[in-house]
């Protein structure tokens, strides 16, 4: 069954010994984020802390930071579950003819049954404040880290409409906390929020509407991170992933709705042609991500449970929470990817190539520059245009062991024969890149050449056991004493 909140999550976490309570006083500032990298970096639990420094709320963070976790937040046995569930409903949907077409009548129905719906009431309009009463800080807001430009909102959802069209998006995008009432809006250029805002400037607009929830279900703040393709709902994965609709409400001051099971809702505008410099911070890469000018959120309204949970999260130096929503991510795709190029057989993002700078893919090779061609989909494809490092691999390589794959690279390259550096979109964050949103990338074919690809001498076998000795080994284990 979905999750109602996030609290019945936080529920069934402790339930299952993946949430610690601390009951310590924590200050927002700083110490909390030493106290949760120190336990990301040993791979330990979600954790609530219920005395944060100035603020009468509890605090929940690394609440996905563990692939347990993340199958347990999409209510998966496995992240591949959700992949195969997505391919076999797209599948479905792509009708050939009249018997094909009634053949997806139950996955239609299936959709319709997870489109989000609106309701009258909901537990975020518990506490409704306006005009003075607004103040975010009253919330544990978090200063990360010591470099950082103040408090930052760092797992917020935020929900936005195209004003030309008036498709709905939600997207994650980092906060500043400017005062009580304001905040920057983190949009990169190339984020669907940054577009929305781009399009009311071109329409004569004097702002964007934008509403913001903080601690809907699990569902919801995974969809909001999630790569989805333009013009589909993330309202309707979050529907899709929980097998359940989930359940919208109109704000109080803007035309925006949000999940009515969200902690903490923030409503407002961001006005057209305001910037303000924003960050530093620490970010995802393992470092500061620099100052720069973005747009200002202007809070309206604040909504809230009475005993609002304010969710949070921390980005730094792998591996940390963000790592395994990124894991997560590459493992429900990959069955996509996989339609639309049939020689990939398995992908992987090492946590230390923190979402977009490394990639490992396995293929069935067949043909000459097969591994070129696979790149070159992969960088004109979605956000996987930002990957800076694809290594390719041959098919019964397992890309998820970086021993395996490290191995494979230092002794099937030729550096001059099989590397590849294009120009391309990079991330914004990429403070490697010699100019802003663009730069170089490197592809390294690390499979076994075939005679087409300019290889003139015999390419050696792989060194492997015999089956009937390795039969013999494992029936007689017992007897050599090993493991005794």
């Amino acid at each position: 069954m979905a999750y109602n909140d996030l609290r019945d999550f936080l529920s069934a976490l402790e339930k299952a010994g993946e949430l610690r309570r601390v009951k310590a006083e924590a200050d927002p500032e700083l110490e909390i984020t030493e106290i949760t990298d120190r336990v990301s970096k040993n791979f330990g639990p979600a954790l609530l802390f219920e005395n944060a420094k100035g603020s009468a709320h509890s605090l929940a963070i690394n609440i996905f930071g563990s692939e347990k976790r993340m199958c347990m937040a999409l209510e998966v046995d496995s992240l591949d579950d959700l992949g195969a569930r997505i391919i076999n409903l797209v599948d479905k949907n792509v009708p050939q003819n009249l018997m094909d077409k009634l053949k997806t009548l139950p996955a239609l129905m299936e959709l319709s049954s997870i489109l989000p719906k609106t309701v009258k009431k909901g537990p975020c309009k518990e506490v409704v404040l306006k005009g003075d009463d607004i103040d975010i800080l009253k919330f544990p807001v978090l200063k990360c880290w010591p470099g950082d430009a103040g408090r930052f909102i760092t797992m917020p959802c935020v929900f936005t409409k195209d004003p030309e069209n008036g498709s709905r998006n939600c997207g994650m995008y980092r906060m500043q906390v400017y005062d009580g009432a304001s905040t920057g809006m983190h949009w990169h250029t190339h984020h669907t929020g940054a577009e929305h805002f781009r399009k009311a400037a071109r329409m004569g607009l004097d702002r964007l509407e934008a509403a913001v929830a903080l601690g809907p279900d699990p569902a919801v703040t995974f969809s909001a991170t999630a790569p989805v393709p333009d013009g589909i709902d993330e309202m309707l994965l979050a529907g899709f992933i929980r097998k359940k609709p989930v359940e919208l409400i109109k704000c109080e001051t803007v035309d925006i709705e949000v999940p009515a099971n969200s902690e903490i809702v923030l409503e407002g505008y961001v006005p057209v042609g305001e910037l303000r410099r924003e960050g530093p911070f620490g970010d995802h890469t393992g470092y500061y991500s620099l100052a720069d000018d973005y747009p200002v959120f202007h809070i309206t309204c604040i909504t809230h449970r009475k005993d609002a949970v304010y969710p949070a999260t921390i980005v730094g130096k792998p591996p940390m929470e963000d790592c395994y929503m990124g894991v997560a991510t590459g493992r429900i795709f990959l069955p996509l990817l996989k339609k639309q190029v049939p020689e990939i057989v398995d992908m992987s993002m090492p946590l230390e190539g923190v979402f977009h700078n490394i990639m490992f893919l396995s293929i069935d090779k067949k043909y000459p520059m097969q591994a070129h061609k696979v790149m070159n989909y992969v960088w004109g494809t979605g956000q996987m245009m930002f990957t800076k490092m694809i290594v390719v691999v041959d098919k019964d390589v397992d890309v998820r062991n970086m021993s395996e794959v490290m191995w494979r690279l230092g002794n099937n390259v030729d550096w001059a024969r099989d590397v590849t550096v294009v120009k391309g979109p990079v991330d914004t964050l990429d403070h490697s890149s010699p100019y802003p949103y663009w730069g170089n990338k490197i592809g390294i074919d690390a499979t076994k050449k075939l005679p087409g690809e300019g290889h003139m001498r015999e390419w050696p076998d792989d060194i492997v056991m015999s089956g009937d000795i390795k039969d013999l080994v494992t029936k007689r284990w017992k007897e050599y004493g090993i493991d005794d």
